[in-house]
């Protein structure tokens, strides 16, 4: 049962992407003027039909006009153009663009799964917003470019949270068939550990299909990296390894940017973290413990307890308010540390709040150049992919990784396999064309 609360809650500026809400506003017009539900009981069939049709029409000639809004705003980023776009104007927070995006063909695509022309009472939802502008993005990287990268968050994207990727699961074939396609895949996780041994327990599945796979080359088992914490532990597949992984030493992946971290500026800003934290646990009673690590600080909750989602979704407001406002402050002094030199993620992990050194867009980063050829070079933003579950603007660790590639926004693994499906079916179609 959907509560006031829970719709109030919802509608926090948080908890929304104004791009997707601004489409979903242009849909909602149609949808009112072309909805007619008493022909459901009228028994109008042939009404509905032509109700179906119109508005299938409006909403494609709505998808088209924001299509070529897009494009006009590409236009403007490569002119480098100080007047904004368009669309700049009337959604602010649209950062760059690395792809055009077919939104026109890709609503046609999502229409014929989700009927969504043929609803009566229920208007083109945020979730329906949200898989067109995926099927949008998949169309786009491989259509009208190449894709080279695929990178993935963990939990909810491969596996459900919390769990692990076991052998059943779906979604190993679908990612070893990106790597036969000679997709590079990269697991850009928030789990930080130092030793293999902790990721092999949670990509088992995936890890062993690969050291027993025949199909998959020697140079193709090689083109799966795993980032942990953000970005700030590199491995590498090796079927020698007991655990099938090889830690990377840091100066062989670290981007010329990450090298001016210093550890001192590291370290500070971890303990005003930490400062926050503990200010948050006491403020709101909250039933957590504080874990420190070399590259991250957080709480999680103590045994057999669950912190409350709003008190999560407080306490990365408040710890990311300080330190911005550290930051500032010190920025100002010339003896205090370099704060403003390292950047961080706060985020909700669904059942704690961490701040790790980096965030995604650095570790993406990272599996560009790692597979990027050597020289300095990277792998681009347009053949780049990154699929994961959290893209809202706060509190969310995916959401930096729209500045360094094309992403895809999913809810479950399910999606994910569904996602993958859509990519593998695009692919062929491009091969069998191109052959």
């Amino acid at each position: 049962m959907t509560t006031r609360y829970r719709v109030e809650y919802a509608l926090k500026s948080h908890r929304r992407d104004q791009f997707i809400e601004w489409i979903k506003g242009l849909l909602a017009v149609p949808f009112v003027l072309y909805s007619q539900p008493t022909g459901v009981f009228e028994g109008q069939g042939i009404n509905n039909v032509k109700m179906a049709e119109e508005a299938h029409r409006r909403y494609a000639e709505i998808m088209r006009d924001v299509e070529l809004m897009i494009d006009d705003h590409m236009a403007h980023q490569v002119e480098h153009n100080p007047v904004p776009s368009k669309l700049k104007m009337l959604v602010p927070p649209i950062g760059e663009l690395f792809t055009r995006l077919p939104l026109e063909a890709a609503f046609k695509f999502q229409d014929r799964k989700r009927y969504i022309s043929s609803r009566r009472y229920v208007a083109p939802s945020f979730n329906d917003v949200r898989l067109i502008l995926n099927s949008a993005q998949i169309m786009a990287v491989t259509t009208y470019g190449t894709l080279q990268l695929a990178t993935f968050d963990g939990d909810v994207t491969l596996y459900d949270d919390g769990q692990a990727l076991e052998s059943d699961s779906p979604v190993i074939p679908r990612l070893l068939d990106l790597l036969q396609k000679n997709v590079k895949v990269g697991i850009v996780t928030a789990a930080g550990y130092t030793e293999a041994k902790m990721y092999y327990a949670r990509l088992q599945g995936l890890l062993d299909a690969m050291a027993a796979s025949t199909t998959l080359t020697p140079t193709q088992k090689q083109s799966l990296i795993i980032m942990g914490g953000e970005a700030n532990y590199l491995f590498e597949f090796d079927p020698c390894s007991p655990y099938l992984l090889a830690p990377v030493e840091r100066e062989r992946w670290l981007t010329d940017e990450m090298m001016s971290w210093q550890q001192d500026d590291i370290t500070a800003l971890l303990d005003v973290a930490e400062s926050a934290l503990l200010e948050c646990v006491k403020t709101l009673n909250l039933p957590a413990t504080l874990l420190r690590k070399d590259r991250a600080v957080g709480i999680i909750p103590k045994e057999g307890v669950k912190i409350p989602r709003e008190s999560l979704e407080e306490t990365v407001l408040v710890v990311q308010k300080i330190l911005e406002v550290s930051i500032s402050a010190a920025a100002t002094f010339r003896d205090s540390p370099k704060l403003n030199r390292v950047p961080f993620c706060a985020f909700n992990g669904g059942r704690d709040v961490f701040v790790d050194i980096g965030d995604k867009s650095w570790g993406v980063a990272v599996c560009q150049k790692w597979f990027g050829g050597g020289d300095g070079k990277m792998i681009k933003g347009d053949n780049t992919l990154h699929v994961g579950d959290q893209f809202l603007s706060a509190g969310a660790n995916d959401f930096k990784a729209r500045s360094v590639g094309t992403t895809a926004w999913i809810a479950s693994p399910s999606e994910t396999v569904e996602l993958l499906d859509e990519l593998a079916d695009l692919m062929g179609k491009k091969l069998a064309q191109t052959s």
